[in-house]
C-alpha cells in the first residue's frame, strides 16, 4: 500500500498511467478527501492542501471535522481466546489492553512495513 500522512490523516495513492499522475484518497473517515500530483513532492503537498481545505470547510460550516481514528475499537473474541489473552497478559505483567495493543501494533507494522 502506498500511503502518506498529514496531521493524522492518512492518504493512500496509486499512479494512474493514463493521467501520468498520482491520485489518492484519505482513508479512515466517511468524508471524501481526494488529492493528486505528478510527483511525490506534489502529491505530498496536495495531501496537505486537501486536508487543510477540509479543515477550513468544516470550520466555515461550524462542523467538527471527522477524526481519522479515535484510538478505540470494539473487539469480539471467543471466550477461549479471551481467556488465553488474559493469561498471557498477566504472565507478561501487562494489562489485557496493553498486551493486545502491543500485539496489534506489532502485527500491523509487520503487515504495512
Amino acid at each position: 500500500m502506498n500511503a502518506m500522512t498529514y496531521k493524522g490523516y492518512t492518504g493512500t495513492f496509486e499512479f494512474i498511467p493514463d493521467d501520468n499522475e498520482f491520485h489518492g484518497r484519505v482513508i479512515g473517515i466517511r468524508d471524501v478527501i481526494h488529492f493528486s500530483g505528478s510527483s511525490v513532492d506534489e502529491l505530498r503537498q496536495a495531501l496537505a492542501d486537501s486536508v487543510e481545505d477540509y479543515l477550513d470547510l468544516c470550520a466555515q460550516a461550524d462542523r467538527t471535522p471527522e477524526k481519522p481514528y479515535s484510538g478505540q475499537f470494539r473487539l469480539r473474541l471467543s471466550p477461549e481466546v479471551h481467556r488465553l489473552l488474559a493469561i498471557a497478559a498477566k504472565a507478561k505483567g501487562k494489562s489485557l489492553n496493553e498486551f493486545v495493543a502491543d500485539a496489534a501494533e506489532r502485527a500491523a507494522r509487520d503487515a504495512v512495513l
